[in-house]
């Protein structure tokens, strides 16, 4: 914050000469506009400091709305991983696409209606699953705790569940979230798979990530799949060469084409961990060290000078990548939420409420 008062000393004039009835009259009226400003000021300070006090992100915020909502959550998260591992994936896609688009206020829940698209029916978002597992939590808060939970803290909440129950690491995110008013698919503007690291990196620091987030949390691609339309040229004709693209392990080329190609799918999916495909750990960055990274993005991670180092370091140190990873989601969970009295608690993650 820039100090109100100016850096420079004032002059040293010498004071004219005044009686001290006039000395005295001058300093009682001082010292009362400097009481009477003192107090405006407080007051200022009272109203500026506590909404923002009230309005943060903290550790248990329902501790006393809602003391049983993060062990609800949990409890939809276990039932359903038991199920089907896969939903870490498709949590944390989910909890991505909704916080790098107006922030986390789970603006991608929203249905369209017939008259308003919403960001579901965005390119990028076609094959982003996991609605029905918000709805099941959803509706268990709703019957213990009615509009207290909002949908964004159930995201965030599902996602760091299911990353834990994958093996990843176990970590505490603040919350007090609200729920967006807006949800334009116009606005869906994500990194695609196919840019450089320089060029992924400008969308990880307009959200106020750096390098190291941006690698951590590409992370995530451990437990993942991507449908073939996505990687298919690297497999063939890599920028209009007319062969594969030379950074990718040739036994994966040929192994990726089998899947691609004798699918009966229109658009078949492939692991992105190729080892370990339902464990989030680091195996993801040993392979792309070893030219096995599906996604174009994933494997520059490891050939661009600026990320190769800590591809290695997370290669190398399973910790350091839990470590990093748990900070990481903690830190894209707080990108520009809605807090205090903006947005609101939606009663179904669907809609927006209706005015009462």
């Amino acid at each position: 914050m820039v100090s109100v008062f100016h850096n420079h000393r004032p002059r040293q004039n010498r004071e004219p000469r005044v009686s001290f009835t006039s000395y005295t009259i001058r300093w009682v009226i001082s010292l009362r506009t400097l009481i009477v400003c003192k107090m405006k000021n407080v007051v200022l300070v009272l109203l500026f400091v506590l909404p923002l006090a009230l309005a943060d992100l903290r550790v248990g915020f329902y501790n006393s709305t809602c003391p049983q909502a993060e062990s609800i959550v949990r409890q939809v998260i276990q039932k359903r991983f038991r199920a089907d591992q896969s939903i870490t994936a498709a949590l944390l896609r989910m909890h991505f696409h909704d916080c790098f688009v107006r922030g986390c206020e789970a603006s991608i829940l929203i249905d369209s209606t017939a008259t308003k698209p919403s960001e579901k029916t965005a390119g990028p978002n076609f094959s982003v699953r996991g609605y029905d597992i918000i709805d099941e939590a959803k509706k268990s808060l709703e019957a213990a705790c009615p509009s207290t939970v909002s949908c964004a803290d159930i995201i965030t909440l599902a996602t760091r569940d299911s990353v834990f129950l994958a093996g990843g690491p176990s970590y505490n995110v603040p919350t007090g979230r609200r729920d967006g008013l807006v949800s334009n698919p116009d606005e869906v503007d994500l990194p695609a798979p196919s840019l450089s690291v320089s060029e992924a990196l400008q969308a990880f620091t307009a959200k106020g990530f750096t390098l190291t987030e941006m690698v951590t949390l590409l992370g995530g691609h451990s437990v993942g799949v991507a449908h073939c339309g996505l990687f298919e040229d690297r497999l063939s004709n890599f920028q209009g060469t007319g062969a594969p693209d030379p950074t990718m392990d040739s036994s994966l080329v040929a192994k990726l084409k089998g899947i691609c190609g004798n699918s009966t799918s229109n658009d078949p999916t492939a692991f992105l961990d190729q080892s370990t495909s339902f464990i989030m750990d680091n195996q993801f960055y040993k392979q792309i060290m070893q030219k096995k990274g599906v996604l174009q993005i994933d494997q520059e991670l490891a050939v661009d000078k600026s990320s190769a180092g800590i591809v290695s370091r997370f290669a190398s140190d399973a910790n350091s990548f839990k470590k990093s990873f748990a900070s990481a989601m903690v830190k894209m969970g707080n990108v520009q939420v809605l807090t205090g009295n903006a947005g609101e608690i939606r009663r179904n993650c669907r809609a927006f409420n209706q005015p009462k």
